[in-house]
């Protein structure tokens, strides 16, 4: 728990620097591609602070995991056979097993497989790079990304540009619970999923 608490420690951390917004489109960029911390505890803090801008932060948070996602797809195209043995043995939840289990989906609905790592909490990176592995079409990819991400980042900006001042009288009071929840989900999901994808096998 201690680590969780640093973790999200440091993501609050930017919200207060001048260069935040920077720091919101790399950590969406960065957890699309690579990077095991997620950019929800980041949007929600800036929202907090003005719900009149969540719209445009959801925007740049969107545009930031998209773009990682493409990068993504392209370190699983044209880079995976020098950089792959890195990822599965310092990227955590990036296992053979969910890397198998992913390429083998792709055969059957892709675009619904994207969509739905993109909108929910499991490890988005395994997804784009497999996909870029996998060579599967790449606008439907990015389509899926764009909905996917977009529904997941916009659903928190649209909540606080409505809601501005209930929604944050309930997090101003429940925030640091909330945070550590966000990050606690992201983590297990590192850990459940594989888990899942290898006793599926």
């Amino acid at each position: 728990m201690k680590y969780v608490k640093k973790l999200y420690e440091w993501i609050l951390s930017w919200a207060h620097s001048p260069y935040a917004l920077t720091a919101l489109f790399v950590l969406a960029f960065a957890e699309s591609s690579f990077f095991p911390i997620p950019p929800d505890v980041l949007l929600i803090a800036l929202a907090l602070a003005k719900p009149q801008l969540s719209i445009y932060y959801a925007t740049i948070c969107t545009a930031g995991s998209v773009s990682g996602a493409m990068f993504g797809y392209i370190i699983g195209y044209a880079f995976w056979q020098a950089v792959g043995e890195y990822f599965f043995a310092y990227i955590p939840g990036f296992t053979r097993e969910l890397f198998a289990q992913v390429c083998t989906s792709y055969e059957q609905n892709s675009s619904l497989i994207v969509f739905t790592a993109a909108f929910t909490p499991i490890p988005y990176k395994v997804f784009t790079i497999t996909a870029g592995v996998s060579k599967i079409t790449l606008a439907p990819f990015l389509l899926a990304s764009i909905f996917g991400r977009g529904a997941r980042f916009f659903l928190v900006g649209i909540l606080f540009k409505k809601f501005g001042p209930t929604v944050k009288s309930y997090i101003d009071k429940y925030f640091n619970l909330l945070t550590i929840l966000v990050v606690v989900i992201y983590i297990v999901a590192f850990y459940f999923v594989p888990m899942l994808a290898s006793n599926g096998k």
